[in-house]
């Protein structure tokens, strides 16, 4: 009877933990992996010069914590903070 609650106890610190991660990426105070932002770029910049495309689209992914268009022909509402996004003028 005693192993129950411990139990219980064991997994709902688990599970709170997780949650914290959870919101902590959503609040926006967790970086975003390098990783992460290359895996979702490669879609929206397939069509596109690789080089110039695959540069934006990384630094709005780390500034919009990971969201980013799901394809080359993708609505740019699916990230507001990528769509607001203003790309460099060029020199």
């Amino acid at each position: 009877m005693k192993g129950i609650p411990m139990a219980l106890l064991l997994l709902t610190l688990v599970a709170v933990a997780s949650f914290q991660d959870i919101a902590a990426v959503a609040a926006g105070s967790a970086p975003v992996p390098n990783e992460v932002c290359d895996a979702k770029c490669r879609s929206p910049c397939s069509l596109k010069k690789a080089g110039r495309c695959m540069g934006l689209c990384m630094m709005r992914c780390t500034d919009c914590q990971g969201c980013v268009p799901s394809g080359p022909y993708a609505s740019k509402d699916e990230c507001p903070c990528y769509k607001d996004k203003k790309s460099p003028n060029r020199l």
